[in-house]
């Protein structure tokens, strides 16, 4: 029979959860504060710890870390009351199984205690090495609290101090690099260089000599040694934003880079030894990619070691109203002007625009709001001349009165208008993608997430289902 201990000093909730489990059929324990729950791991062992965060004499995750000293097979999920990035990523440094913020429901924590004692993850997490998140750069701070954010959170702390290549997947102007920065910034290697390079913003006869160097020599022009991008973020972490673009033939040496963890600069034979964790970003699908043989195959499994999808922002609307509002108080931090708040309405409005952007769009449209407005609050009209709207927020063409075949006519239309721009080869499976993405997702969101009754509706078999999800990247919940 699994053992719990509960440690809450607020003696409802205590009692609450106590008589919970042990109706479950748990032999559970309780405890007030992190002396007596030292005393009580003396005497017995655990397989579970459910800990409250803030404890009178200790904080919870200082309490956590002292156990897991002598404890490390112990899993525990964590309480708070204090939603923050900081909470969530310090608690899965320290090796958490999971947490959950104040007010939770009972099932949820029913259904994680069940999932820490099915795993075997919980041992293999290590204790975090850094202890305040509070330090980090305002430009590295992640912003938002629905549920896909919090889940980026954890992730964060689950691999900061695991040394592994990270792949992050996301649309452009989801903050992927901010991600990656994170995560730099909580590992062992935080007090190293981080260096990031954009794959797709360097000319491809350039990119190589950009990444390992040159000595002097090497080609025209080369009057002397330079070193590369991955030289210079030696002790620290390497960010290679839109790997996709890499070309193949640099794909190649860059595998060799990490498999041989070691550099060669142009016109040199002799390699150099390189110490640096590699975290890369995409916007593309690069599994489709490697089926074409546009992208090696090998390469993007040492690259994805842990994958993190970023969602996109329309995706996660809770979020924009704290967006907003810690966008334009930077704002008025940095130019010493007054912070100007959205009313209600336009709040509205920002919520319900689909934002191609995304949080990239989000932060200049408030930026350009808040300095051409005269207004002290941003209402609807400041931000009608760059949604597509006007004055009372209303889209110039009523699209909940349009077909939906006419719906689509007029998106591909948008697209067709930049056709030569975009230099696309496979129109139809781009088209077919934009509608087929939203609609498995609006069908499983409705229901709850069940595939079985998904893959019905839609009238597909669940294998079909299944792989349409992963293809599409789209976020599901567990177990369903």
């Amino acid at each position: 029979m699994a053992r719990l201990l509960i440690i809450e000093d607020e003696l409802s909730l205590r009692t609450i959860l106590k008589k919970l489990f042990h109706k479950k059929g748990y032999e559970v324990e309780a405890a007030s504060d992190g002396e007596l729950a030292l005393r009580k791991l003396e005497q017995q062992d655990f397989d579970v710890v459910i800990l409250d965060i803030n404890l009178p004499s200790v904080s919870g995750l200082d309490l956590m870390q002292t156990i897991r000293q002598t404890k490390p097979k112990i899993s525990f999920i964590v309480m708070t009351a204090q939603d923050t990035m900081k909470n969530a990523v310090e608690a899965m440094k320290r090796g958490a199984f999971d947490y959950l913020t104040k007010p939770f429901d009972l099932e949820e924590l029913e259904t994680l205690v069940e999932k820490a004692l099915k795993s075997k993850q919980a041992s293999l997490e290590t204790v975090g090495l850094k202890n305040n998140l509070g330090n980090l750069d305002p430009e590295t701070k992640i912003i938002g609290q629905s549920k896909p954010i919090k889940d980026i959170y954890k992730m964060i702390g689950r691999v900061s101090n695991n040394d592994v290549s990270v792949l992050i997947f996301g649309e452009s102007g989801t903050g992927k690099e901010l991600i990656a920065k994170s995560i730099h910034q909580n590992s062992a290697r935080a007090k190293g260089p981080f260096v990031a390079v954009n794959c797709a913003a360097i000319p491809k006869d350039l990119l190589e000599s950009e990444l390992f160097g040159y000595v002097k020599g090497a080609f025209t022009g080369a009057h002397e040694d330079r070193m590369g991008y991955f030289e210079r973020a030696n002790g620290g972490t390497v960010f290679l934003d839109e790997i996709g673009d890499m070309p193949l033939v640099l794909q190649a040496k860059l595998l060799r880079v990490l498999q041989e963890r070691e550099i060669q600069r142009l016109g040199q034979e002799d390699p150099r030894p390189i110490d640096v964790r590699v975290i890369s970003a995409t916007h593309q699908d690069l599994e489709k990619k490697v089926a074409d043989k546009s992208f090696r195959e090998d390469l993007y499994f040492r690259l994805n070691v842990i994958p993190i999808y970023v969602p996109p922002l329309r995706d996660r609307k809770e979020d924009i109203s704290i967006l907003a509002n810690y966008f334009l108080k930077r704002l008025a931090q940095e130019h010493g002007g007054a912070y100007k708040k959205c009313t209600e309405g336009s709040l509205k409005l920002l919520e319900n625009y689909r934002w191609p952007g995304n949080i990239r769009e989000l932060e200049n449209v408030l930026k350009r709001a808040a300095i051409l407005s005269s207004n002290d609050t941003l209402d609807v009209a400041d931000f009608a001349p760059f949604l597509g709207v006007d004055n009372r927020g209303n889209v110039y063409k009523d699209f909940e009165q349009m077909h939906l075949e006419e719906l689509i006519e007029n998106k591909i239309q948008k697209f067709l208008d930049r056709f030569e721009e975009l230099d696309v080869e496979d129109l139809y499976q781009t088209i077919i993608t934009m509608a087929e993405r939203p609609l498995i997702k609006l069908v499983l969101n409705k229901l709850n997430g069940n595939q079985i009754r998904t893959a019905k509706v839609l009238g597909i078999n669940r294998n079909t289902l299944r792989k349409k999800i992963r293809e599409l990247q789209i976020m599901v919940k567990d177990n369903l």
